[in-house]
């Protein structure tokens, strides 16, 4: 935020450790203090949780692209609150007391507008120390938002002290994964074979989502192995059938041999490794489909209105450019499996231009070209597309791009494993994100978690996977 002011109002700096006001003899008719705040997301979200006010035209994108205003828009009164601060700390500042203020809406105000916020003097009364302040608002293209007029009685003592600290706030999307559950359970249990869990944290998943009524396990690995550890963590597993296995090897043969006999509808990593179970999945040629498998990890975070998906982060290394068409297939058709009908696809790079010195550049103007030519089908592709423009209105609207994608992504397609790797786990770790894994591209779905994924996570994983198995069950892969 910056903030501008007349001369006169000279004692109204912007100096980010001391706040001071002017007092009514200091001030004269014309004075002027000004500042600029660019609307992000988060501002409308807080506001809607500190005022209640829910209502679906400041908070639901997919709501309101088919109403007038064709996109969110702030709450009216958010803006008043900013020129509330405005005469609040800058002009008269400390110590004024409101008495009244008018406010004419003029027109909407969008995630990304820069408004200028401005109270000017218009009338002074030296006997009753009241002033009537002009209040206006203006957004980027100069186009009036805001106007009105306040009321107030100015301080008539000097006021100067180290300005107090904000608390940080951080907005938490709660109860996604309860949703999710809700949703899935009336589809009930689908039969998983569940490979090499044999460690306690892996096993205790395992239960957890049986108990969920998500899965029917079928657990593949050494069985003296796995009683051993299931006695050590006081984890009850009679009931459920175990399919005896010699080693780890083993059992992710074992488990993609009952998948292509239809024994069970999805795979579920346990301790064993990444590569040892996918390896498996891949020579088999009864599990391949015409498609390049690929993960996607389906994500929430506080700072993002909707889930979102991040591929690939966690299979494909280096995809070339025909693995990363399969790559946007697979995401896409995950996304209608969630109920995103129409998914904004964003195909990531450093850089929102084309640069022939940096290949991912290059690929995503290919695949928006495959995307508009039929080959890729059922969302919308943009790219490339740097993150900030990804996720950001306001970002996107400062560079000027102009997109059906940017600054409202359903899909985030990155440039290769390890950016996505990072990007993930720095959304999680750093951003407060939940997180689901699963491979698509095969025949069945693949529950694909580590042994850091918390149990929210593992869970969230199993509930996607029994969306697909029931999808599958209709449109095979």
């Amino acid at each position: 935020m910056t903030d501008r002011h007349s001369p006169a109002a000279s004692l109204l700096t912007d100096d980010l450790l001391i706040v001071r006001n002017c007092t009514f003899d200091e001030i004269a008719i014309g004075d002027t203090a000004v500042m600029e705040r660019t609307l992000r997301l988060e501002d409308i979200q807080l506001f809607a949780l500190l005022s209640g006010d829910g209502n679906p035209q400041h908070l639901d994108a997919d709501y309101t692209a088919s109403t007038r205003f064709h996109g969110v828009i702030a709450h009216g009164m958010l803006g008043g609150g900013l020129i509330s601060a405005l005469i609040g700390t800058r002009l008269p500042g400390p110590g004024t007391i409101y008495l009244g203020q008018t406010l004419k809406f003029l027109i909407p105000v969008r995630i990304g507008d820069t408004l200028t916020i401005s109270v000017t003097v218009i009338e002074r009364d030296e006997t009753s120390k009241r002033l009537k302040l002009a209040c206006l608002c203006t957004n980027q293209n100069s186009e009036q938002v805001i106007s009105g007029e306040a009321e107030v009685i100015a301080p008539s003592e000097r006021i100067e002290q180290s300005r107090s600290t904000l608390p940080e706030v951080r907005l938490k999307v709660g109860g996604g994964l309860t949703r999710l559950l809700d949703h899935v359970r009336p589809l009930g249990r689908i039969h998983v074979a569940v490979v090499h869990p044999c460690d306690a944290l892996s096993l205790a998943a395992v239960l957890d989502a049986r108990e969920a009524g998500l899965i029917e396990p079928v657990l593949v690995a050494p069985r003296a192995k796995l009683e051993a550890v299931a006695a050590q963590a006081g984890l009850n597993i009679s009931g459920i059938q175990i399919v005896d296995v010699a080693h780890s090897h083993a059992a992710a043969a074992q488990a993609v041999e009952m998948a292509v006999q239809k024994k069970v509808v999805a795979l579920m990593k346990g301790s064993l490794h990444t590569d040892e179970l996918m390896h498996a999945v891949i020579a088999h040629p009864g599990l391949r489909t015409k498609r390049r498998i690929s993960h996607c990890f389906l994500m929430q975070t506080p700072a993002y209105p909707r889930p979102f998906i991040i591929t690939d982060a966690a299979i494909n290394i280096a995809p070339t450019l025909e693995e990363k068409a399969d790559i946007v297939r697979n995401a896409i058709d995950l996304a209608h499996v969630i109920g995103v009908a129409q998914p904004r696809v964003a195909i990531l790079a450093a850089v929102e231009t084309v640069n022939t010195e940096m290949q991912a550049t290059l690929d995503a103007a290919a695949l928006c070209k495959m995307a508009d030519r039929g080959q890729i089908a059922g969302g919308i592709v943009d790219g490339p597309l740097a993150f900030d423009n990804a996720v950001s209105a306001a970002a996107a609207h400062i560079k000027g791009i102009v997109s059906e994608v940017a600054g409202r992504a359903d899909v985030l397609v990155v440039p290769d494993l390890e950016s996505g790797n990072m990007l993930a786990k720095q959304l999680e770790y750093l951003g407060g994100a939940s997180s689901a894994g699963i491979v698509l591209g095969a025949k069945v779905p693949i529950v694909l978690t580590s042994r850091a994924d918390s149990r929210e996570s593992r869970l969230a994983s199993c509930a996607i996977a029994l969306l697909l198995a029931n999808r599958y069950k209709d449109a095979p892969p």
